[in-house]
């Protein structure tokens, strides 16, 4: 820096930013641009103290600026997620308080104990700062694994899958919770993967890749693998690498994928979620455009997880299922478009496999309540009944908002 008076007027600048985290960027923003300036001002033949004035003058009063800046640098609230996430978990207690499939009393006070685990965990992930976890993607990449062979080897059993883990009485979803640990993995990865250069770093990648999705078709967990394999594509797609090159692996991997969790499906189809059992399609028609209330007498299994969507249409109606699609479709959008107003690339990456992780469940349950897409167990998000997906689709959104809320105060790490 050319003179020390630009350290004074600098810090004016600051002492009216109330975001601390943003002074470090603003300063650095504020002094190459002054630095111009001066520089210009010096070949027009002033000396360097004479230019550095100039260069302030243009600038403005140094209180005026930093109010601008306060404007401009401070942390955002998306309170639009926010009260779409309030809204689709209060749509969750519908079928506990219908009572189908479910004693409702005991549900209904498992769902409370855990929807306030959840609002701790999304207040949590909110406030942290999420760039800390950018360099531990080897830590998040081993949790995964490790939670994922403790439910493979001591994991309780149920209609054939091994999904739960129970700690002292507390019973938690295993492969659920290292799809999140897995999803932060692979962001820390993408920020450096220009780094891993040559074939054998390359064939590494690709290791580590298809890794998980094998792993979790053995428990079998098959909507896991599919919605791991959609969500890592999509962060590589939009990671800082050469776009044809990351088009032409994400193709060809995504074709290698559908056709391998094509045959496993095919090979190894849920039982308990038998055709013959269920017909999808007479219960939706039956529906209305207002539905047969709460309180019928519709016999529909896991009408409170895995079939919430038809079993909401069939009491509320076509109105209320239309409406419900286009939440989730605005929740998701929203989240979407957010994740390309940061300008940091780890941050975009979070927004963009989170955008993600909500998309592929939610559309899956839908077209499987329509019959489009075969039968399998997949929640919801936010509506399903179950703890440990609450928590960790609570936590996603924490780091989502998280990104947005930091969008106009961290330094830029991505090239326009």
């Amino acid at each position: 820096m050319s003179s020390s008076k630009f350290e004074e007027y600098l810090s004016r600048v600051t002492s009216k930013v109330k975001s601390k985290e943003a002074h470090g960027m603003i300063k650095k923003e504020l002094s190459n641009h002054m630095e111009e300036l001066s520089q210009s001002f010096q070949k027009r033949g002033l000396s360097i103290k004479d230019a550095d004035k100039e260069a302030m003058q243009e600038m403005g009063d140094p209180s005026t600026v930093g109010k601008n800046m306060n404007h401009l640098h401070k942390p955002r609230m998306d309170w639009l997620l926010i009260a779409l996430f309030v809204i689709l978990a209060g749509i969750s207690f519908l079928p506990l308080i219908s009572g189908v499939s479910v004693p409702s009393f005991s549900f209904m006070k498992k769902q409370v104990v855990w929807l306030a685990l959840a609002i701790l965990a999304l207040i949590g992930f909110i406030f942290f700062d999420y760039r800390k976890l950018k360099n531990l993607w080897m830590y998040f990449y081993g949790g995964g694994l490790i939670l994922f062979f403790t439910t493979f080897l001591a994991g309780i059993e149920l209609n054939g899958v091994k999904r739960w883990i129970s700690f002292g009485g507390i019973t938690i979803d295993g492969p659920a919770i290292s799809l999140f640990l897995f999803f932060i993995a692979w962001a820390g990865i993408f920020v450096k993967v220009n780094a891993f250069k040559g074939w054998k770093k390359q064939g590494m990648l690709l290791f580590l890749f298809w890794t998980p999705g094998l792993l979790y078709i053995m428990l079998p967990q098959f909507m896991f693998s599919i919605i791991y394999f959609f969500c890592v594509l999509a962060m590589y797609v939009f990671s800082y690498v050469n776009k044809q090159f990351a088009i032409k692996v994400a193709m060809g991997n995504l074709l290698i994928g559908i056709i391998f969790i094509s045959t496993m499906i095919l090979k190894f189809p849920n039982s308990y979620l038998s055709d013959t059992l269920i017909t999808l399609k007479d219960i939706l028609l039956e529906a209305g455009w207002f539905g047969k209330g709460l309180y019928n007498e519709l016999k529909l299994p896991e009408a409170h997880t895995d079939f919430v969507f038809p079993f909401l249409v069939h009491s509320l109606g076509w109105v209320f299922g239309i409406i419900l699609c286009l939440l989730l479709f605005v929740f998701i959008l929203r989240i979407s478009l957010n994740a390309f107003k940061t300008k940091d690339l780890f941050g975009r990456l979070l927004a963009i496999g989170g955008a993600a992780l909500f998309i592929v469940p939610a559309s899956w349950n839908i077209l499987m309540g329509f019959g489009i897409v075969p039968i399998m167990v997949v929640p919801l998000p936010f509506i399903s009944y179950g703890g440990s997906m609450l928590l960790v689709y609570s936590a996603l959104l924490g780091l989502i908002l998280n990104v947005y809320r930091r969008k106009d105060i961290v330094e830029p790490t991505m090239v326009n």
